[in-house]
């Protein structure tokens, strides 16, 4: 062995420069539980080399192994528990061609894992969700980097970048925490170097984030992987965290995986021609076909959005390590993951034990637009009886918010109204933990909940009080705050306007980030958010508590937020009149307690002679 070092060594002068290789993982870390790492090397040829030659202590190769392509080799390592960081070469060697010294680097993990960082996500928290290209522009100098393949940044129009970043996020640090934000969801920072894509009959860029082309590299118009680290380094220092969103069903069709597939199977095969049917039934149906569930988890949703096969053990390895990469590396306290319900089922209850295996605190939610509580209950933990039993925490709770704009919109009836905000909650029987679910009103693929409730002060303040003191963990769209609001019109562009004064061209008077630029509706909103956000994150009733509700009467309805120390009511009059509560009926709640303070107002009420308004809503700590 150490005398082909000695030969790689002596050859190395006439070897093709190393800059020109790649390395997925870029670098790894020592430390982990799972001691195998798969380690991907790119470059034109790559594959003639035939033998590797490791010396570092506690780092064994275990296989070399080529692909399809010329272009990739994999080698499988094992990390001992006792490696140290370090840096090491790894030696290529390959018969008629020159050796090659590859330099790799094991790095310490960070001891303020669980403790400042990697905390996960709890129901005391209050979740915004940011879209970076659309939130303020802190740094002007990356609007445009040179080499990508959209190179346009124009506010003017609503499918191009508008140079929103990091920096952009950093510079709002103090107003996210006047709002009373604890963590902060961005939309996928990864690099999206695509040029412009048609969709729904218009040209747009990659703005939002979701169409990747390369995992470890963090998109330079936000500022780059270093710029990434700091901004999560900058939140933990002010006491807050931070999700990131992932992709793991497709990449973009400039991804250099799909240029350069290390297999023709590295994709599933639909190529485009045969969409998901979107039909999440078929998971848990009894008598579903195996062609209708094929083709969900095989189809493309559009051509350059290329599908992944994750029943390959090289691609489920390979989307398991970066995550886990990005964990270590960034200090990422929780995982949102898009399209959930599109990836094979096998392969998310192995990312979700790898994950949390290495990051015990760490927190993953799914996104699955579904149509029913039983398919939302599905993908994550659950009491019910399915061949396949999904591990994931939670999911993004779409039914709890469906039910909550239409307890707020519809006229009250048998089954219309704030009554079926009850019957949603009632199905929480299906769920082994609804408290990890990711409560919401609306996201950056919905129209503004301002526009839909009407731009309705009631209806809005009500909506708000339901989302800050329900189970599970509160999400805000940026700008719901400021009642930011349009409906999607033949595209998601109009409900990801830029916010008003997160440009320096924007006009001062505008500025929502300040009290100033506000009007007096937006002020109301925003302090209305604000103090049910900070109520709740020091509230043991609303981060810990049990939930009863009971039956609307009238168009009222109530439920209490409850532990030993703490009892919150929050009671809901959507009715055309005035109501004054019968306590009668609420009195295993409510026995022992006299009074109740408005959360919003701080004004205290005896319970006796307390009545509520037309449509009016309000959250009361009980006193007793």
């Amino acid at each position: 062995m150490y005398r082909f070092l000695l030969i790689a060594l002596l050859f190395f002068s006439h070897s093709i420069a190393i800059s020109q290789i790649k390395l997925f993982p870029s670098h790894w870390f020592v430390g982990f539980k799972k001691t195998e790492l798969n380690l991907i090397i790119q470059r034109a040829s790559i594959g003639n080399y035939t033998q590797a030659f490791i010396n570092y202590p506690g780092v064994r190769l275990i296989k070399v192994r080529k692909a399809e392509s010329p272009n990739y080799l994999f080698l499988d390592l094992q990390i001992a528990p006792t490696t140290k960081p370090g840096r090491f070469s790894i030696t290529l060697i390959g018969p008629d061609t020159d050796p090659i010294l590859v330099n790799y680097e094991l790095k310490s993990r960070s001891k303020e894992n669980g403790v400042t960082r990697i905390q996960g996500v709890h129901a005391s928290d209050f979740i915004y969700l940011i879209m970076t290209d659309r939130f303020a522009n802190g740094d002007p100098s990356n609007d445009i980097i040179k080499g990508y393949r959209d190179t346009v940044c124009d506010r003017s129009d609503k499918f191009s970048r508008h140079g929103g970043d990091f920096k952009g996020v950093d510079d709002r640090i103090s107003y996210l925490k006047e709002l009373g934000v604890s963590t902060v969801w961005l939309t996928p920072v990864n690099e999206n170097d695509m040029p412009r894509m048609n969709e729904w009959g218009n040209s747009v860029a990659g703005y939002h984030g979701y169409w990747f082309t390369d995992h470890y590299q963090v998109d330079k118009r936000f500022g780059g992987n270093a710029a990434y680290r700091q901004l999560s380094d900058r939140l933990h220092q002010n006491g807050m965290k931070l999700i990131q969103d992932a992709v793991y069903n497709h990449i973009g069709n400039y991804h250099w995986l799909a240029l350069d597939p290390p297999s023709a199977d590295w994709l599933n095969s639909s190529q485009g021609k045969n969409p998901p049917h979107h039909r999440e039934e078929v998971f848990y149906d009894p008598y579903a076909s195996a062609q209708d569930k094929r083709q969900m988890l095989d189809g493309w949703f559009v051509p350059h959005l290329p599908d992944l096969n994750q029943r390959n053990a090289d691609v489920a390895r390979y989307l398991i390590q970066y995550h886990i990469w990005a964990t270590e590396e960034y200090g990422v306290d929780g995982w949102r993951v898009d399209t959930y319900k599109y990836n094979e089922e096998k392969f998310l209850n192995e990312m979700n034990d790898a994950l949390t295996r290495e990051f015990p605190k760490l927190t993953v939610f799914g996104e699955s637009w579904v149509t029913s509580t039983i398919a939302n209950a599905y993908f994550t933990r659950n009491n019910m009886q399915t061949p396949f039993k999904h591990n994931a925490e939670g999911m993004l709770d779409f039914q709890t918010c469906f039910a909550m704009i239409a307890a707020a919109k519809e006229e009250n009836g048998w089954s219309n109204g704030v009554v079926k905000l009850y019957f949603a909650l009632a199905q929480d029987a299906l769920y082994k933990d609804p408290m990890k679910n990711c409560v919401f009103l609306d996201n950056h693929d919905m129209d503004r909940i301002f526009s839909v409730l009407g731009e309705d002060e009631a209806k809005f303040n009500m909506c708000m009080n339901w989302l800050f003191t329900l189970r599970g963990m509160p999400q805000l769209y940026y700008g719901t705050e400021v009642l930011m609001k349009n409906f999607k019109v033949n595209t998601d562009a109009t409900v990801r306007e830029d916010f008003p004064g997160g440009w320096p061209a924007d006009n001062p008077a505008q500025n929502r980030f300040q009290v100033s630029g506000r009007t007096e509706a937006q002020s109301k909103a925003f302090t209305r958010i604000s103090k049910l956000a900070q109520f709740r994150r020091t509230s043991p009733a609303l981060g810990k508590g049990k939930l009863m509700q009971f039956i609307p009467r009238d168009g009222t309805y109530l439920y209490f937020r409850y532990t030993d120390q703490q009892t919150v009511l929050v009671i809901a009059n959507s009715s055309e009149k005035s109501a004054k509560p019968d306590w009668s009926i609420y009195r295993e709640r409510t026995n022992g307690f006299t009074k109740g303070r408005d959360v919003i107002t701080d004004e205290t009420f005896s319970l006796d002679g307390f009545t509520i308004g037309s449509k009016e809503s309000r959250v009361l700590e009980l006193i007793k």
